[in-house]
């Protein structure tokens, strides 16, 4: 089930901002006034039986109304926490990381309507990024930015080619993953040196060549054959772009419950 935080922060920070208000401008006075005169016409003196209270719906309004406001501003503008579901990342990302994400970066949008108000800079080879999946955008994924607007990206005999060019990777290590041989490799975007991983047995959309649209990105996973990226479903547009991942703040894992890898937390993305 997807919930939309967004969605509910709105509506919680104006429900109980406009319950603050109502009560404010027009509820707040009369009801002091009317309890000021009933202490007078009771006589009493007891300043503990006397004392002024607020309805239970307007104190927990008060209390709730600066808390909405501050974790919207927050999570729509500042940084968003995110948690891997699935291997797609790997050997960067494992299932059960929590990250943050810096959500102006690539600039800031309006919560709900996604709207970009301010822009900053634009997403780089390299980068990883958090998206709304564009074949369901009520989803939010994870890859890495592979191509920019106007490349032309390929990938063949698992190896990647940008603009006619191979890019550079340095063999790490190798592994047997369910009975497949995995190569893990540091691959060179740019100024950014990150894990990637092969895998045997697989050749997902071999020498297929993808032509980037402006406006729009070429994402792929560091797990490079167990990804479904945009080589299955097409490109990022702009407008999806939620922001770029940069630390590693928590991992723990609920299927099966798993203790932490607490030698993960505090990693930087990269």
């Amino acid at each position: 089930m997807n919930i939309n935080f967004p969605l509910i922060l709105v509506i919680g920070s104006f429900v109980t901002g406009l319950i603050w208000l109502l009560d404010k401008f027009f509820f707040e006075s009369s009801r002091k006034l009317n309890f000021d005169n009933a202490t007078e016409s009771a006589n009493i003196t007891n300043v503990q039986s006397s004392e002024y209270k607020e309805p239970v719906f307007v104190e927990i309004s008060k209390f709730l109304f600066p808390v909405f406001i501050v974790v919207l501003v927050l999570r729509s503008f500042i940084v968003e926490p995110f948690r891997i579901p699935s291997g797609s990342m790997i050997p960067t990302l494992e299932i059960g990381d929590f990250i943050l994400v810096n959500k102006f970066t690539y600039g800031l949008r309006l919560p709900i309507l996604n709207t970009k108000i301010v822009s900053f800079s634009e997403p780089e080879r390299g980068d990883v990024a958090v998206f709304r999946y564009p074949v369901d955008e009520r989803v939010d994924y994870i890859k890495r930015v592979i191509g920019l607007p106007g490349d032309e990206v390929s990938y063949n005999n698992k190896r990647l080619y940008i603009n006619g060019e191979q890019i550079q990777v340095k063999e790490m290590a190798r592994l047997l993953v369910a009975n497949n041989e995995v190569i893990e490799y540091q691959e060179s975007l740019g100024d950014i040196h990150h894990k990637m991983r092969t895998t045997s047995g697989y050749n997902q959309r071999n020498g297929e060549t993808f032509i980037v649209p402006a406006g729009h990105y070429f994402v792929m996973g560091d797990n490079r054959d167990n990804s479904s990226d945009s080589r299955v479903w097409g490109f990022v547009p702009e407008a999806n772009l939620v922001g770029k991942a940069f630390v590693i703040w928590m991992n723990m894992r609920f299927e099966p419950l798993d203790w932490p890898k607490w030698d993960r937390i505090g990693t930087i993305i990269e």
